[in-house]
């Protein structure tokens, strides 16, 4: 059998390692690998192929930066050349982003199976572009693999057919487990001169926060409140550092800018922090898993299970409330939450197994 699998963004890479590995390990099948480059710097891509033992990709699509439609337009058509020349029995496609779509739609539209990680992810709000992609790259996969319940209902409500939907766990979750070892040893809040859960972490990057100058304006405030009580950590997004220039919004004394992070140091620092504030899908689970509570600059999740099981708590951007909720994870009278059903390291096991008896099943 032979296997193509799409990365696009950081978040792909912790999704698309584990299942790898997984394949690997059982040996039904040829993988080949194709990062699209939409994050295509060393800070925002190289170093996770590093951190995440991922081989070199086989294909580098080099799409870049652009608006929602050139990359989803540029991917689309490279993709269709790659698929064309290879030819696989199956695409493997992760979460939400431009690429994941794209390249979902290319395979469609030849005739070639799609399997979409982390599917019937919902947040009901379509101003979201990942919100689009996830409902048509669900609609296109033949193979859906679900980290939490809520995912297959939702898919059910989509009238999605049942054998199309297994619910295998958070895959991000195997990523987690494997490398947390190293980057507790990497001790990224020593080196940054902090305490163990002495710190907030802090990452903004959506458009729909900093691109709004008033919003942007509105959570550096709040944000301002809180290191003046704490230090906060910021790994700032490209996108961010460059609005805030833009909208000449100076960060406060206590907020703590550093350059994009590698998996194994970022890692590090969510597991040290007394607090995470984060507008980031990912980061909601990740807090989930190491037990460390997270207020979501957000009005909405597409992971309504770290809110109702997990350490998450939706705060959205009123600078009130952001500030006493953190006051009250200082206090230490934050959410304290339980780990959601699957989330212990072994989904990519069971999205192989699945994969294995789906190509089974089509010999027969």
């Amino acid at each position: 059998m032979r296997i193509v699998q799409v990365v696009g963004a950081r978040p792909n890479f912790m999704k698309i390692a584990p299942l790898r590995r997984a394949i690997d390990a059982a040996g039904f099948a040829e993988q080949k690998l194709v990062h699209t480059g939409q994050h295509y710097d060393a800070a925002m891509s190289d170093v996770f192929f590093a951190d995440l033992d991922l081989p070199r990709p086989d294909a580098f699509l080099g799409i870049g930066s652009g608006s929602h439609a050139e990359q989803t337009a540029a991917v689309l058509l490279a993709m269709e050349k790659l698929l064309m020349s290879e030819r696989p029995d199956l695409l493997v496609v992760a979460g939400d982003v431009n690429s994941t779509v794209a390249a979902a739609l290319a395979a469609a539209k030849l005739g070639i199976p799609v399997a979409h990680v982390e599917a019937g992810l919902r947040s009901f709000d379509r101003a979201m572009p990942e919100e689009i992609n996830r409902v048509l790259t669900d609609q296109i996969a033949e193979l859906l693999f679900t980290p939490s319940q809520d995912g297959d209902r939702n898919l059910l409500r989509e009238g999605v057919s049942r054998d199309r939907v297994h619910f295998v766990g958070n895959v991000m979750i195997d990523s987690l487990r494997e490398h947390l070892p190293a980057a507790r040893r990497a001790a990224a809040p020593a080196k940054l001169g902090l305490a163990p859960k002495g710190y907030a972490l802090l990452t903004l990057h959506r458009p729909s926060n900093v691109d709004d100058p008033k919003a942007l304006a509105r959570v550096v405030g709040a944000l301002a409140e809180v290191a003046a009580e704490v230090p906060v950590v910021f790994p700032i997004h490209p996108r961010t550092r460059k609005r805030l220039a833009e909208f000449s919004i100076a960060t406060p004394p206590g907020l703590r800018l550093t350059e994009p992070l590698g998996y194994l140091e970022f890692l590090g620092l969510v597991d040290g922090a007394a607090l995470v504030l984060t507008d980031s899908g990912g980061l909601q689970e990740e807090t989930t898993a190491l037990a460390v509570p997270c207020l979501t600059l957000r009005e909405n999740t597409e992971r309504p299970v770290t809110v109702e099981v997990g350490t998450n708590l939706l705060v959205g951007l009123d600078p009130r409330r952001i500030v006493d909720e953190s006051r009250r994870v200082l206090r230490g009278q934050g959410k304290r939450g339980g780990l959601p059903e699957l989330w212990d390291g072994h989904a990519a096991e069971r999205m192989a197994s699945a994969i294995a008896e789906w190509a089974q099943a089509r010999k027969r």
